[in-house]
């Protein structure tokens, strides 16, 4: 399993470079109106591609790892509950005082 995820991060890897390769022209960026014009910044294209991939991505995989991690807390507290709610087990079995009557 651990193979097939590295060789799927490889492929991802190889393809998101060959993206930015092939997009490597300047583009216009303007981020903010300024008295006299814009604020703006010349990136390549994939650069900005992977920009704004990474500022929709990011924030989906941490809500994501926050689902996880409160789920997980959650299903501690259960079982920590569960286990002191369970019945404590019995002194003996029935075959074993059978047998201590018979000695």
């Amino acid at each position: 399993m651990q193979v097939l995820r590295t060789l799927v991060w490889v492929v991802l890897t190889a393809l998101l470079v060959a993206f930015i390769a092939m997009n490597w022209h300047m583009a216009e960026v303007h981020f903010w109106p300024m008295g006299d014009g814009y604020l703006r910044f010349d990136w390549p294209v994939g650069f900005i591609a992977l920009f704004f991939f990474a500022l929709g991505f990011v924030p989906m995989w941490l809500r994501h790892k926050l689902h996880r991690w409160s789920a997980n807390r959650r299903i501690a507290t259960l079982e920590t509950s569960l286990r002191a709610a369970a019945p404590a087990p019995p002194l003996a079995t029935s075959t074993q005082l059978d047998a201590a009557e018979q000695d």
